[in-house]
């Protein structure tokens, strides 16, 4: 599926106002007084192919998933459309500010749906600093209109960026294992659907059990551990063919393997004479090299961003914490030193942060820290949470959560800890891994 990317129209730009003081939101503490932004009717969405398509207002059906996303990121607050009172005619149509100003809008966003000779769709908007009357941005995309749903997460990013100076997460997937039946016999397959919970589709029958699924970073392949009988295997799913191939078939295998940034290695834990080490294997001709050389567990291997180390945790302290070790195995350090057990560390994306799985005193613990240890913080806390994975742009943790005798479901929290929210899924869900934004 490809988007194509155009820049904004000629008469977008030389509208634009001079450059004053631009509009920006402090991410560190939005999410306690999120921006006031406008989002008013998409212009020219009353074609028939529209509604034929999904049985309704096309344009609505946009601007409803624009304002969806922005508003779940918690650091923008929709003003209610029935407040407005200017009603545009024309994307080119200069806003009146002080009618927005007196809604105590911060921003504003115009939208106009334009269907094209060969049926594609084109979305172009304008973004406004109400505050200082300034064009902010204008840009076009274009899409299949099968697309439409994603055409709006992209324009949801592109906000989102010139608002926050952050690259945004809202034009991404999530993969997961959906969970159903009774304790006994649990039924668990691989899932995938958009960051929003839409789009939802099933991977795996369902016939075997699958664990830990993560991403590549290009985006092309996912691997999994599938459990064929009482044998664990670890598979690689090609995402656009559904093709699959065994990576590997390690007895005692602890979890599935997780990608190196460029895509090229992995690594793995197996479970060997009593001991179960890190592996690291090269994709490209199945080469398989020992990273760490211990009696105890280690396992929950994650990169960094740039490759050169390694976040896992291990019990060889004598009871599991987490440490940071070079690619090659040199230099472990331990990092965490809290009360209780720690798991499941996740390198941001950003470098900045550790995400754990925290066990003390009876109750679960989803946390981050520096990768030096330093600056523990817990974000979420329950009888249950565990797995979390990060958006692309680091602000953002998905992981999921069961209370006691609940369903088990997926949440998001925002870095700050605040604006937590249920993601809803067909059946109970766990285990998720957020994919890197999809190209366009």
């Amino acid at each position: 599926m490809k988007i194509r990317y155009i820049l904004a129209a000629l008469l977008m730009l030389l509208t634009a106002n001079p450059a004053r003081a631009e509009l920006e939101i402090d991410v560190r503490g939005a999410t306690r007084n999120p921006m006031p932004i406008a989002i008013p009717e998409m212009l020219g969405n009353n074609s028939n192919i529209f509604t034929k398509i999904i049985g309704t207002n096309y344009g609505d059906k946009i601007r409803e998933v624009i304002a969806a996303d922005l508003d779940r990121s918690g650091l923008f607050k929709i003003i209610p459309e029935r407040s407005y009172i200017q009603k545009f005619t024309s994307i080119n149509e200069q806003p009146k500010f002080v009618d927005w100003q007196a809604i105590k809008a911060q921003a504003l966003v115009q939208s106009q749906l334009v269907e094209q000779e060969n049926g594609n769709i084109q979305v172009n908007f304008r973004l406004w600093d109400v505050v200082s009357s300034q064009q902010l941005l204008g840009k076009s995309f274009t899409t299949k209109k099968d697309n439409w749903r994603r055409i709006a997460h992209v324009v949801a990013d592109a906000i989102y960026e010139r608002l926050t100076g952050e690259k945004g997460y809202f034009n991404t997937r999530v993969v997961y294992v959906s969970e159903s039946g009774p304790a006994t016999r649990r039924i668990k397959r691989l899932a995938m659907m958009d960051q929003d919970g839409e789009n939802h589709k099933f991977i795996t029958d369902g016939r075997n059990m699958v664990l830990t699924p993560r991403f590549s970073p290009n985006m092309q392949k996912i691997t999994y551990l599938e459990f064929v009988g009482n044998n664990p295997r670890v598979y690689l799913m090609d995402l656009d063919s559904g093709s699959k191939q065994v990576l590997g078939n390690f007895p005692g295998m602890t979890f599935a393997p997780v990608f190196s940034p460029d895509s090229s290695k992995v690594l793995l834990s197996y479970a060997n004479k009593g001991s179960t080490n890190i592996y690291e294997m090269t994709l490209k001709n199945k080469s398989i090299k020992q990273i760490t050389h211990d009696s105890a567990i280690s396992t929950s291997p994650s990169y960094s961003p740039d490759g050169s180390k390694i976040v896992f945790n291990s019990d060889r302290g004598g009871n599991q914490q987490l440490y940071v070790m070079d690619a090659d195995g040199s230099n472990v350090e331990r990092i965490s030193f809290g009360k209780g057990r720690y798991a499941t560390p996740v390198w941001s994306p950003r470098g900045d942060y550790i995400a754990f799985t925290k066990m003390s005193g009876g109750a679960f613990y989803i946390g981050v820290m520096y990768p030096d240890g330093t600056g523990e913080r817990i974000l979420a806390d329950g009888y249950l949470v565990e797995g979390p994975t990060w958006s692309p742009n680091g602000r953002v943790l998905m992981f999921f959560r069961q209370d006691r005798g609940s369903p088990v479901r997926l949440y998001t929290i925002d870095l700050t800890g605040y604006n937590e929210r249920r993601i809803v899924t067909p059946s109970d869900a766990s285990d998720p891994a957020w994919s890197p934004l999809l190209p366009l």
